[in-house]
């Protein structure tokens, strides 16, 4: 089998640990190339399990990345967030999968060093053991499984447990949409939880809070005005990002934000807003 066809198959896991790692869709598609450029001068007779050799490959590349990212994260201008990407309705079926895109999940990751986070995503997202991974990072099964448990130890101290009710997402989503950019505070107020907190990812490149807000009232009045400075005849889509339904706005064909609400007992407890152009790359046109 050729080398294209192989490398094809095992593309979207290859993308999809990739991205989980990094959590920046444009590292992903360079680490993705990286690893075709080094699959693509592999003797295939010597290559028993391809999509071990792959997903090695592909993993180390995304560890060194990360580990190159970190200055860049320092000098960032604002709060940082993942990049949100679209998902297929397929990733939303499978609760482990679904969370462990999803950006406050990603978000959550950023605290682990690369090597922990490669451990964690490849265990819990993706199923490999801990001897299958050690063969991965390079590392005993021993060292991996303390690891492991380690970083399972961390996201569990950190992680909120969101709600997942895919109905129930999508309608509180659109009625938060037709709130903010309605300047309706009283309904807003309605889907928002009374120590809701937004953050906003602008990265010096669109305007936006240089910090966090949190509190009902002040990330309400920051809503509207955010929708005050919406372009003119904006288009709002809800689409699948991350996992879970997210808001897209689009001036013409260019995405100009993504809005996702995390919700506990049907209320927002937290609002990722991504307007940083060079993160919604990914996102492209509807």
């Amino acid at each position: 089998m050729p080398h294209d066809t192989v490398f094809a198959e095992h593309r979207p896991l290859l993308v999809a640990v990739a991205y989980r790692v990094l959590g920046r869709a444009s590292d992903v598609e360079d680490v993705v190339q990286d690893a075709w450029l080094r699959w693509s001068g592999v003797d295939l007779e010597q290559v028993e399990d391809p999509e071990g050799y792959l997903v090695r490959v592909t993993t180390r590349l995304a560890i060194d990345r990360l580990r190159s990212a970190v200055a860049r994260r320092e000098s960032y201008v604002g709060p940082w967030l993942p990049e949100p990407v679209l998902t297929a309705p397929d990733v939303a079926d499978d609760v482990a999968r679904s969370e462990s895109v999803s950006l406050a999940m990603l978000l959550v990751l950023e605290s682990l060093s690369p090597l922990e986070r490669a451990v964690f995503v490849l265990h819990e997202a993706f199923g490999y053991s801990h001897y299958e991974i050690a063969g991965i990072v390079d590392r005993s099964p021993e060292s991996v499984r303390q690891t492991a448990v380690r970083a399972r130890q961390h996201v569990s101290s950190r992680r909120r447990r969101y709600d997942t009710d895919r109905a129930t997402r999508r309608k509180v989503t659109e009625s938060f949409l037709a709130a903010s950019t309605g300047g309706d505070l009283t309904t807003l107020m309605a889907v928002l939880a009374p120590d809701v907190r937004l953050v906003c990812d602008g990265g010096g490149l669109a305007p936006a809070p240089r910090k966090a807000i949190d509190g009902i009232e002040l990330v309400a009045r920051a809503l509207v005005t955010f929708a005050g400075r919406m372009p003119e005849s904006p288009r709002v889509v809800i689409a699948e990002v991350n996992g879970g339904p997210g808001a897209i706005i689009y001036a013409a064909e260019t995405p100009v934000a993504v809005i996702v609400l995390h919700l506990v007992d049907g209320r927002a407890r937290e609002i990722h807003l991504v307007s940083n152009p060079e993160k919604l790359a990914a996102i492209g046109g509807m």
